[in-house]
């Protein structure tokens, strides 16, 4: 593990992680899957495996096709059980993904800015306040009371998300709650007020190979990650997303937020593509009395 400012809170916040496991394990999700169906167009190996080396899909205009279902890469794998604490993070870059009875979250999903030198650049109001949610595990956490997940945290987590892309519209669908989020590739401008929400609002152009989307409009109260980093409805979000190959997402993403941040800072997300599976129902708040346990 890196020398770090967010390094002293993983352990506390593995904690609560593992409630989520608890969560979302008892509906069978994590690591469940639909039946063992090839996905549609995929290139293959000699042994019917997917390529996950071969080269990107692109669309009847040319556009690289970011379509598919995706994980987050580089997983941070959490065990499911009773195992130590001293034993419940395994970090293996290498891994294409965690082994059975594990989640797959991302080292970035505890705190987006691990690998930044210094950490994120928080105003000493969302600092004292990260503070704050690291000692009370959390509790107020937007995921673990069964809420929608901003884009950027949902990256991280260990929840299958599946891109449908058209010449003029990108649809992200999140597995977690059935969200959503729509990013229009049509040449519209970005609304000058556009309603709070949860996702924002967003456009894109394309930069060569590389779409760049653009979101604002946001709420704000957005948790980004497991400590409680956060963006406010002051936030101005680029995105800058690469398929360098069939198996891989390389998501630059820029955060521009002078509320919350004394300066933008950038992280560059990892996704992968999850073969020959689709995405389930996955809801959190139907029958779930954890969160009754918080209050």
């Amino acid at each position: 593990m890196h020398n770090h400012p967010a390094c002293p809170r993983i352990h506390k916040r593995v904690r609560t992680i593992l409630m989520i496991v608890v969560i979302v394990g008892a509906s069978g999700s994590l690591g469940a899957q639909w039946f063992k169906y090839p996905s549609p167009r995929a290139p293959r190996t000699a042994n019917g495996d997917v390529d996950l080396t071969a080269a990107p899909p692109r669309l009847a205009n040319g556009r690289p096709d970011l379509s598919g279902v995706w994980m987050t890469a580089e997983p941070l794998c959490v065990i499911r059980g009773t195992a130590p604490i001293s034993e419940l993070l395994k970090l293996n870059p290498r891994s294409r993904q965690c082994p059975p009875r594990t989640a797959s979250f991302s080292r970035q999903s505890i705190n987006i800015g691990i690998d930044m030198p210094g950490g994120l650049p928080y105003q000493p109001w969302l600092a004292t306040l990260v503070d704050e949610r690291t000692a009370n595990q959390a509790i107020d956490d937007p995921h673990i009371r069964c809420l929608p997940d901003f884009f950027l945290r949902a990256y991280g987590l260990p929840h299958f998300l599946k891109f449908v892309q058209t010449p003029d519209l990108l649809v992200m669908l999140n597995e977690y709650n059935g969200t959503y989020r729509q990013v229009f590739t049509d040449g519209r401008p970005l609304p000058e007020a556009p309603n709070p929400s949860w996702q924002g609002y967003s456009t894109a152009t394309w930069d060569g190979d590389t779409l760049v989307i653009d979101t604002i409009g946001f709420r704000d109260d957005l948790w980004i990650d497991w400590d409680g980093s956060m963006i406010t409805e002051a936030a101005k979000v680029r995105e800058r997303i690469r398929r360098p190959g069939f198996g891989h997402l390389e998501i630059e993403v820029t955060v521009d937020d002078p509320k919350a941040y004394t300066k933008p800072w950038s992280v560059t997300l990892r996704q992968q593509f999850a073969p020959d599976t689709e995405l389930i129902d996955e809801i959190c708040a139907e029958g779930e009395k954890f969160v009754e346990k918080l209050k």
